[in-house]
């Protein structure tokens, strides 16, 4: 194991979620441990001693400049961590209390997924998620707002928390998300992501295969983020915008488009919009 691997998933034995265990004594048969299968492996994500217990809702933002402009937005302070090398941490602070986070930026399913398993340690039970997608669909252009409502696992790590039934978003907080994008106006397709982690074997055998089983996009992380939040018992919902084009089985990106600019940053607002909204109604309710 890297160092840096080694400083996100630590040693801890009561982790959010868990119940404690006896360890036991090296001489001991490794069949006692397979008869009680537990949710956690042997080393996984902790809250060290210095660091901060968050708020629910994170803005969990793959893209690096949506991270510090949102950051910015919120006047929220950046949190040093002792894994803080694979990831950014924002905190906004009401009353000295952690209210709203932002975390990223993150690259392929397990990059994420190790992000995801920290953030939850520190507390984070609700995930609004932003990001890029290749369309394989001729009706999604670059720029087009996606927002997902199930995903396709064609990843490795998704298989390492296993749960029955479909991939989906969390109901609650993809209708939030979704009120947001009608009062906006904002012009969005509903619809199913494949998830990938080789980006260069995007076959078109492979394209075809899930677009019939009615994915419209094609990405790096969130069947892998669904996955692990329901097996975890978070929430999470996404957006994601069209950066790139497959549907003529030839690449077409569109990286420094302006519309594809324009529509990450309305993509992130709306985002941070239903996560507040959301956790407004939440503390009214209470």
């Amino acid at each position: 194991m890297t160092p840096l691997i080694g400083k996100l998933m630590t040693h801890h034995l009561n982790h959010p979620g868990s119940k404690p265990f006896k360890r036991k004594s090296m001489g001991q048969s490794l069949s006692t441990y397979k008869s009680k299968p537990r949710p956690f492996g042997i080393i996984y994500a902790k809250r060290g001693r210095s660091d901060p217990s968050l708020g629910p809702d994170t803005l969990f933002f793959l893209l690096e400049p949506q991270v510090h402009r949102t950051a910015k937005l919120l006047r929220a302070d950046r949190l040093v961590l002792n894994d803080a090398s694979l990831k950014r941490i924002y905190v906004k602070k009401d009353n000295k209390v952690c209210d709203i986070s932002v975390c990223g930026p993150f690259l392929g399913a397990p990059h994420a997924v190790m992000g995801m398993e920290k953030m939850i340690a520190l507390g984070a039970q609700r995930f609004w998620v932003l990001g890029w997608c290749g369309s394989i669909d001729k009706s999604l252009k670059v720029g087009h707002i996606f927002l997902p409502t199930q995903a396709f696992s064609d990843e490795g790590t998704s298989k390492h928390y296993p749960m029955k039934g479909k991939i989906r978003p969390s109901g609650d907080l993809t209708k939030t998300l979704e009120q947001i994008l009608l009062e906006k106006g904002l012009d969005y397709t509903k619809g199913g992501v494949w998830t990938t982690d080789a980006p260069y074997m995007e076959t078109p055998e492979k394209m075809i295969k899930f677009r019939d089983r009615g994915a419209l996009v094609v990405e790096m992380e969130l069947a892998a983020l669904m996955r692990v939040a329901r097996f975890r018992g978070v929430g999470i919902t996404a957006l994601l915008v069209v950066s790139d084009e497959l549907f003529e089985m030839k690449w077409r990106p569109g990286f420094s488009t302006k519309e594809l600019k324009e529509a990450t940053r309305e993509a992130a607002d709306c985002l941070l919009q239903a996560a507040l909204t959301y956790k407004r109604r939440r503390d009214e309710q209470s």
